[in-house]
């Protein structure tokens, strides 16, 4: 039986094909500029070319169509036909606070999506799109929604909570609820395998850092507080969002400028960040490239975001009563930057974190989980490649089946020592060729 899973934003549509019986990826793809001229998808089928082809797109209908037509066409498909396709997964932005778990998509549910699209204006009918536009192609088929604020309802109150007027929270769902949960689920669950505790007796810090950037103190297995607030734009420096900053501040430069409720929306989730520190990048590879060749803009967008990471990691120790066993690394910058991740955790070393700049260094790879915290240091420092397509994969599977739960009663595959990633394991072997020494610093041998 396959497994597909969706992960659809406002101009895209990822996928990946999952062979649940081999527990094997067998493609991965994305449709790329829906609703635009030009929409295009890139196919990568396991074992064979990738696949290029433009194609109109004007809704996510047509672009669900166009991953049917790669995945099952006769040269560089992965199956016959798309009746052995067995569920669907969907990842969704925003459940509110109405689920705790992923849950089989119904007209109530979809419904329940619709009433917290004002918590998700841009994400969120892209989102609800791809599942009616998928329903519609594979309408026999059970519709699994896996929600990024689900992970995060086990934080109590006090974290939970703003200090505003009551109305706005019963009235208008107005609190914190905090994102990328599929990663911070899947990440917790394998540093627990590597520290060889439960995860109901393991204390974390895990930031995600990507574009898009948060982090999450996880007590006793659990999200207890994140950076992310009722949007994605509350926390950290990311690409384009500015973060934490004064709420009077917007108020302020919308009186001087006359600027909108609309514009400063825009202006601060999409022009801010990065881009708005440097006025030209976003991604951070360009960033540091430009750092070290004298850019001062680019430094001080470097300092910032690790100056705040840092203030994060320091008040999680502090939410956590100092009990921690690990901070962790994910996502494309927290698993490929050896910058940040040393310079973020500079000067913590009293609170017991020691980074070891040799092996920070070495650790660059999506292909294994890397230990790279000093001998001597009293909390280790992990660099755990996220994988939220497998989360959403066997949470689909599970719902199908009748056996699954909130994740405290469920357990995954990937809680076992024994647990393997085919496909991370193959790219491992050709990633020990080129660099042999990168066997020292794996979490797990």
């Amino acid at each position: 039986m396959v497994i597909l899973t969706l992960n659809c934003g406002s101009s895209s549509a990822k996928y990946q094909v999952y062979d649940w019986d081999n527990k094997d990826v067998l493609a991965t793809g994305v449709v790329e500029r829906v609703t635009q001229a030009g929409s295009c998808i890139t196919h990568n089928p396991k074992g064979k070319d990738e696949f290029y082809l433009e194609s109109d797109c004007p809704t996510h209908k047509e672009a669900i169509e166009l991953i049917i037509n790669a995945i099952t066409d006769k040269n560089h498909g992965v199956i016959e036909s798309m009746s052995v396709i067995g569920a669907v997964g969907h990842r969704v932005l925003h459940g509110g606070d109405k689920f705790t778990k992923s849950v089989k998509v119904t007209p109530e549910v979809l419904e329940t999506f619709r009433s917290v699209i004002g918590l998700g204006p841009l994400h969120m009918p892209a989102n609800i799109m791809g599942i009616e536009a998928a329903q519609k192609v594979l309408p026999e088929v059970p519709h699994v929604a896996v929600m990024d604020t689900a992970w995060h309802q086990t934080m109590p109150a006090s974290s939970f909570m703003y200090a505003i007027p009551q109305e706005w929270y019963t009235k208008y769902a107005a609190r914190r609820y905090g994102f990328h949960g599929t990663s911070f689920l899947y990440t917790a669950k394998r540093a627990s395998v590597l520290l060889g505790k439960e995860p109901k007796d393991t204390n974390i810090i895990i930031a995600h850092i990507g574009n898009g950037a948060s982090m999450c103190a996880v007590k006793n297995g659990c999200g207890f507080d994140t950076s992310m607030g009722i949007t994605p734009l509350e926390g950290l420096v990311m690409g384009t969002r500015t973060g934490d900053m004064d709420p009077a501040l917007a108020f302020y430069i919308m009186r001087e400028t006359g600027m909108s409720a609309a514009e400063m929306d825009t202006a601060m989730n999409k022009k801010s960040g990065l881009l708005g520190i440097t006025e030209k990048y976003t991604d951070r590879r360009d960033v540091e490239k430009a750092m070290r060749e004298g850019d001062e803009k680019a430094k001080l967008a470097m300092d910032m975001e690790c100056y705040r990471l840092k203030k994060y990691f320091g008040s999680y120790m502090a939410a956590l009563d100092g009990n921690v066993d690990a901070i962790v690394f994910t996502a494309g910058v927290g698993e490929f930057s050896p910058y940040i991740r040393e310079n973020c955790l500079k000067g913590l070393e009293n609170l017991g974190i020691k980074i070891d700049p040799a092996k920070n260094a070495m650790a660059r790879t999506r292909n294994a989980e890397t230990l790279i915290s000093a001998d001597d240091s009293k909390i280790k420092i992990f660099v755990i490649p996220t994988d939220e397509e497998l989360v959403m994969t066997e949470d689909a599977y599970a719902i199908m089946n009748g056996t699954y739960d909130v994740h405290t009663n469920f357990t995954y595959s990937f809680q076992s020592k024994d647990y393997v990633n085919k496909a991370r394991a193959e790219g491992l072997k050709k990633d020990l060729e080129k660099n042999p020494a990168l066997a020292n610093i794996l979490a797990l041998k």
